[in-house]
């Protein structure tokens, strides 16, 4: 344990990503504060600092996104922070980071590290600072394959796929395009060979796994969300397409806004269940930031379709988030919401992106919950609004990609509520369904559409020079 007492106590109002978010309306991100690095080798036990005028906020999420530690403040502390040193230890290093504050480091049998900040008592600790999600990455499936077949092919894909010993696991008739499993690995590259050949094969690419984007938190005690949106009328109705896991109802202020789900996972698109669905939270998260809006006390147009892509798995593929933005777009969706990505680059997806964006659907999409500079799709395709999380000082969060891609910005904490009791969601998938409620209300306000809409939100949203951080 490691516990030291501060000599003064703090003044300020809480700046905290939560705080923020709550509060976030349609403004564009502040300007940037002066950027600078906080270097944290834990297994060195060693720190590096060099910056100035971090807010007391950003330099706790930079902590607990170097350290991977869970870290709790007083609510109401806030401070600007300088600091310049190197090769200080954990312990001299949080000493000279939070000057007279105090501190508490308790390991947890039950997860990381735990870090308190306090001016009198640990237990007045109580606001979680958002902690980083873990990184999700796209994974090419080996032994299989999509197929896409040209307009009226003289083979049929049943025939085709009994010919290269391969079953038939997923059918888009629509797009013509076709998910085949394959004995092995092997098997697979073998019959990529073969179809490079033949006449009736448009085109033949791998299938990527995309992962659920980390599952909300229960924030034990907080108070719910107030929510005081209403639905108005159908005239006018704006529809914002959520592909995502299914959407719950039960135990959520959802279901008078919701359209009929979609499922093209195979599966119950509404289940009932204790614990709190992604897609739910980013349904509410978008209706949270709707009830913000300037008029909300006359209600809001907006609907949400829900297209279930997982069906319960801890997984989908591109080739079924293919066919959830098929599902969205026909069924009436003119905004479409992907807080879901990977690395993997499917000419399919990109292609259904590209001809849906040229019919005047706006997309917007997560930049991805890693530090890199490396692309994440769909959100790196140019048709897409490519959303990220920032700080409340402009700067990109820790965790968020900071590749040339990434243009637009939003908060990326949201607290949601679930059977009566307050979550906590964090990362660039709540970034996504904030721009998204902007869109919508954006279309709902001006009327604007298509590629008006879409130059609107990207100019909104656009990231202000020097917002990527340390």
């Amino acid at each position: 344990m490691l516990l030291r007492k501060g000599l003064a106590r703090g003044l300020g109002v809480a700046l905290c990503m939560a705080a923020w978010a709550a509060s976030w309306t349609w403004s564009a991100p502040a300007p940037a504060s002066t950027p600078g690095k906080l270097e944290w080798r834990s297994t060195e036990n060693k720190v590096n600092a060099d910056f100035e005028n971090w807010p007391l906020c950003r330099l706790l999420e930079t902590i607990s996104a170097k350290t991977r530690w869970r870290v709790y403040v007083e609510p109401g502390v806030s401070r600007t922070i300088s600091a310049r040193f190197n090769g200080l230890t954990t312990t001299e290093a949080l000493s000279r980071l939070l000057g007279n504050l105090n501190f508490a480091l308790l390991p947890a049998k039950d997860g990381p590290p735990r870090l308190y900040i306090f001016l009198t008592t640990m237990q007045t600790a109580t606001d979680l600072v958002a902690a980083p999600p873990a990184a999700n990455h796209g994974k090419v499936i080996p032994n299989e394959l999509i197929v896409t077949l040209k307009p009226g092919s003289k083979e049929s894909i049943d025939d085709l796929a009994k010919r290269l010993g391969a079953k038939v696991v997923g059918r888009a008739d629509n797009l013509h395009a076709y998910r085949l499993r394959f004995e092995d690995e092997a098997a697979a590259q073998a019959a990529q060979t073969t179809l490079a050949g033949n006449s009736d094969v448009n085109s033949v690419e791998a299938n990527y796994s995309v992962s659920v984007p980390p599952p909300p938190e229960l924030l034990s005690g907080a108070a719910l969300p107030a929510f005081n949106l209403k639905p108005s009328a159908n005239s006018g109705q704006v529809v914002v397409g959520l592909v995502d896991t299914a959407v719950q109802t039960q135990g959520t202020p959802l279901k008078d806004f919701l359209l009929t789900p979609v499922s093209v996972a195979g599966t119950d698109a509404t289940p009932v269940t204790d614990q709190l669905n992604h897609g739910t939270s980013m349904a509410e998260t978008i209706l949270n930031t709707l009830a913000k809006s300037p008029d909300a006390a006359n209600g809001t147009p907006v609907r949400i379709l829900p297209v279930d892509v997982y069906g319960g798995s801890e997984s989908t593929t591109t080739f079924e988030v293919a066919q959830g933005i098929q599902a969205a777009v026909n069924g009436g969706a003119t905004i479409i919401n992907l807080s879901l990505g990977g690395t993997g680059d499917s000419p399919l997806l990109h292609g259904l992106i590209t001809a849906a964006h040229d019919q005047g659907i706006v997309f917007l999409a997560a930049a991805g919950n890693q530090p890199v500079t490396t692309p994440t799709y769909p959100a790196a395709y140019p048709e897409v609004i490519p959303v990220t999380a920032v700080l409340p000082d402009g700067t990109l969060a820790s965790y968020a990609n900071r590749g040339s891609f990434v243009t637009d910005g939003a908060p990326g904490t949201s607290i949601v509520a679930f059977q009566g009791q307050a979550y906590l969601v964090v990362g660039t998938s709540v970034s996504t369904a904030n721009g998204s409620a902007l869109a919508a209300y954006e279309a709902a306000s001006s009327g604007k559409t298509g590629s008006a809409l879409d130059a609107l939100v990207r100019q909104i949203l656009a990231l202000k020079p020097g917002a990527v951080g340390p």
